[in-house]
């Protein structure tokens, strides 16, 4: 059996990591991950720069070797097979097509390599492109296709070799915003229709709140979390999960406790009046400091001299359908307030605000 036919009561889309790591010389970037994809799920792996996404799928791609641990594909361990072996195809960030060759040929060059029969070769190019809407390009040079169009060709490339697992390593980042918008739409379609394993590499956190049926969130080569994106968004596990997702970025205060009542902590600072708030099972002790955590979208408008939150407008950014103002808080600290309507405000101007208390996150310090 090859090692991307999956036996008995095994999937061939399945892709697990048990406690891999990767080294370049001394310097460890991946640290123990484990992460179990299922077949058919699309999978954003997504983090800062330098947080280990790439390389870790490169190391599925069987681009990069793995200092430790197992890589299993399709119920294979797979860590020392060919990459043309693990029943992958990658897209790249850069479209990697043949200037020279027409869309057809470029399409048909995994196969043109396999020594695919032409029968088949143009079978499944023409498959490809009715899946991509892309018949009436078959004849064209890259020059003559747009940017969005060039990387519908790399994914048609992948399409034609039949994977078990899709690999996309940052596809839309040099295509300009509303090709963005354009391609995602497009991408989630495919997944739709192919039900195929996709997993996909993003610094984009719009990208992978809107793709993703589950989440990985990286920082320092290490899982802060994973998870369906809304449960990523509503039940961050640490301060570094609730920052990353969600736009603008969530607010964090430094606050007192003042309380311990049951499930529920109360909170303040010389900004923020007394409030309480769950804490979710992490551990607080009255008299101690912890982070309150604010989405930006959550803060309302309360009438002057009223509500939890008081500060001075510095900044205000109106968007049509939204207004993001940003606001110095009287303890010195600031937050960001995104309204969902066009709101006329001034700097200098005072601000009272207010929030649904069960919606803000507790954190330790140290989260």
């Amino acid at each position: 059996m090859s090692p991307t036919t999956a036996g008995k009561g095994e999937t061939m889309g399945d892709v697990i990591l048990k406690e891999v790591r990767k080294s370049f010389g001394r310097v460890e970037v991946i640290k123990g991950v484990d992460i179990t994809i299922n077949e058919g799920e699309f999978v954003v792996f997504v983090g800062p720069s330098g947080c280990g996404k790439s390389t870790l799928l490169r190391m599925i791609a069987g681009l990069e070797d793995i200092t430790s641990g197992t890589l299993q594909i399709g119920g294979k361990v797979v860590n020392d097979v060919q990459p043309k072996e693990r029943g992958i195809a990658m897209v790249f960030q850069s479209y990697a097509i043949f200037p020279h060759m027409t869309v057809r040929e470029n399409m048909a060059f995994g196969l043109t390599i396999a020594k695919a029969p032409k029968e088949e070769k143009e079978q499944k190019v023409q498959e490809a492109a009715r899946i991509l809407q892309m018949e009436d390009l078959l004849d064209r040079k890259p020059s003559q296709l747009s940017g969005g169009q060039r990387q519908r060709v790399a994914i048609g490339r992948a399409i034609t070799r039949k994977p078990s697992v899709f690999l996309f390593d940052e596809p839309l980042s040099n295509l300009d915003a509303a090709l963005r918008m354009d391609m995602r739409m497009e991408i989630a379609r495919l997944h739709k229709q192919l039900e195929t394993t996709m997993i996909y590499v993003t610094h984009d956190q719009v990208e992978a709140m809107t793709l993703a049926d589950k989440i990985v969130v990286l920082k320092d080569g290490k899982v802060m979390q994973v998870g369906k994106p809304m449960e990523l968004y509503h039940e961050p596990a640490n301060k570094f999960v609730a920052g990353f997702l969600g736009a603008p970025s969530m607010n964090f205060l430094t606050v007192d406790v003042e309380g311990i009542e049951g499930e529920h902590a109360i909170v303040a600072n010389k900004a923020l009046e007394p409030t309480k708030v769950k804490t979710k099972g992490r551990p607080f002790e009255k008299g101690g400091k912890a982070t309150l955590g604010l989405r930006p979208q959550y803060l309302k408008l309360a009438p002057a001299g009223s509500g939890m939150l008081h500060g001075q407008i510095t900044l205000s950014e109106r968007l049509g359908t939204e207004t993001v103002v940003d606001i110095a808080l009287k303890n010195g600290g600031k937050i960001i307030a995104a309204f969902d309507e066009d709101l006329i405000v001034n700097p200098g101007e005072t601000m009272d605000l207010t929030f649904d208390a069960e919606l803000a996150h507790l954190f330790n310090e140290d989260d």
